[in-house]
């Protein structure tokens, strides 16, 4: 067995491994938003859950499902194909590629994905946090196509980016987190003599990634889940949001860090394992590339 699969990703194998990891974490996706939406700052994700199913029912866990999954097709896709493109068109056969050139490249798809994927994850935001709300008050999408189209016909173009600059700037942090991140540790694990290009190192190296990318995005994702809950003009810009969230102390930053972490750690692991799968057995060699 060799160390290291020569074989290289397409650039959509990240929008489908993405979206795979989805459909097994949504729920915990779920309890995440309702976490980081309860201004009383108290955070207790099993009882949450409880409540969910008690009040509502299991299926209650995976409402917003298609909002989720359509984020992870917006993006996840780009994201990840951008990093591949680039990341494979700058390297050279035989080359190791710096790491510093990863996290600009990653830098790069994550802002790009973060812009496409506002839409959608403002769809996925609201139809999570319906449940919890009064029912005279919930906006009841029957899908992610009808909230996308409703926002639309009331705020136009403007309110389905409304909280693009957070989202972008989370994306961006995420994807360095994740992306320039996992290939290098991958590379560092491959290099020692204990590792091989197999499920025991693409999990090692996804744990550890989704562990420093929930820690370094937990605050910007606080931020970007309320402003995409609010009511249009209850915060007046950036600084406004963040003083107010700044009311409950430092916490306040890292609301939902335990769901954040309990379900960014799993979404991570399964999306590299189910990228480097589709890698190995449907990816391309490097002399085949066009």
């Amino acid at each position: 067995m060799t160390r290291a699969d020569n074989h290289l990703a397409r650039w959509y194998f990240g929008g489908l491994a993405s979206t795979g990891a989805a459909c097994c974490t949504h729920p915990l996706d779920l309890l995440k938003v309702h976490l980081q939406t309860q201004y009383e700052g108290k955070i207790n994700i099993v009882r949450s859950a409880i409540s969910i199913v008690r009040e509502q029912g299991v299926l209650a866990l995976y409402n917003g499902l298609s909002a989720s999954l359509l984020r992870q097709l917006t993006y996840s896709t780009t994201r990840f194909g951008i990093y591949e493109v680039v990341k494979q068109s700058a390297t050279k056969p035989g080359e190791i590629l710096p790491f510093y050139k990863k996290v600009i490249f990653a830098a790069a798809g994550g802002a790009a994905g973060g812009f496409v994927g506002t839409p959608a994850d403002m769809v996925n935001v609201r139809m999570q946090n319906d449940i919890k709300i009064p029912k005279n008050q919930r906006r009841n999408y029957k899908h992610a196509f009808e909230g996308l189209w409703r926002i639309y016909k009331t705020g136009g173009v403007n309110q389905l980016f409304s909280g693009a600059t957070m989202a972008t700037c989370r994306a961006t942090v995420i994807t360095v987190g994740q992306l320039s991140v996992y290939d290098q540790i991958k590379q560092t694990l491959l290099e020692t003599n204990y590792f091989v290009d197999n499920l025991v190192t693409h999990f090692t190296s996804s744990l550890i990634t989704g562990a420093v990318a929930t820690t370094v995005t937990q605050p910007l994702d606080v931020l970007k889940t309320i402003t995409m809950n609010a009511k249009p003009g209850e915060y007046k810009n950036l600084f406004h949001l963040i003083r107010v969230t700044a009311k409950l102390g430092p916490l306040g930053f890292f609301k939902g860090f335990v769901p954040a972490f309990v379900r960014l750690g799993p979404h991570t692991v399964l999306t590299f394992v189910f990228f480097e799968q589709l890698r190995k057995r449907f990816g391309i060699l490097p002399q085949l590339r066009e």
